[in-house]
Parts: structure tokens; sequence; C-alpha cells
């Protein structure tokens, strides 16, 4: 959008500039304001252009890559028999089991 409405203002800066000598010259008017002023918005626009081009970044951009993130690890809850560390048997309890 913002080239668009720039183009626009460069081709009506351009456009006045080439008709207004048209116009001076069936006047038989000498006054060269018209031309001024034209060459004036012309000057702006472009500078406004070149000036915008390199505050938005003339230059190289970096991009830093995305890093890769592992997925949490599915994880669910199970009874299992569980060695008992007193009298070396089994009993059942739940267990934590990830992949």
């Amino acid at each position: 959008m913002k080239r668009i409405i720039s183009s626009l203002l460069i081709a009506t800066a351009l456009v006045g500039s080439a008709i207004q000598p048209a116009a001076a010259r069936d006047r038989h008017h000498h006054d060269n304001t018209g031309r001024i002023i034209a060459g004036g918005v012309a000057a702006g626009v472009v500078g406004g252009l070149i000036g915008g081009a390199i505050a938005n970044g003339g230059g190289p951009r970096y991009v830093e890559e995305p890093r890769y993130i592992e997925p949490e690890p599915r994880c669910w809850y199970e009874d299992r028999d569980v060695r008992n560390r007193y009298d070396g048997g089994y009993h059942a309890e739940t267990v934590r089991v990830c992949e």
C-alpha cells in the first residue's frame, strides 16, 4: 500500500511538471512559480522515498533461525510391582512412565 501511494505521488508530480509548461505557453505568462512548486514537490517525494528506503532497512536483514524445541515426552501412570527394600518382597505402586 505504501508503494502504491508513493508511486501515485511521483506520477502526480511528474504529470504536474509536464502540464505546467504547456499551460504557461498558452497564456503567454512567463512566471515560473508553478514549475518551482512542481519541482519542489517532486524533489520532496523522491527524497522521502529514498529516506524511507534507508530508514526501513536498506541493508541486509539477518533473521534468527527458529530453534528446534524437543517435544515434551509422553508420560502416563501405571500400576507396577516394585521391590520392597525392607523384606525383599514386592508390592503394587503407581509409577510415572515416560517414553
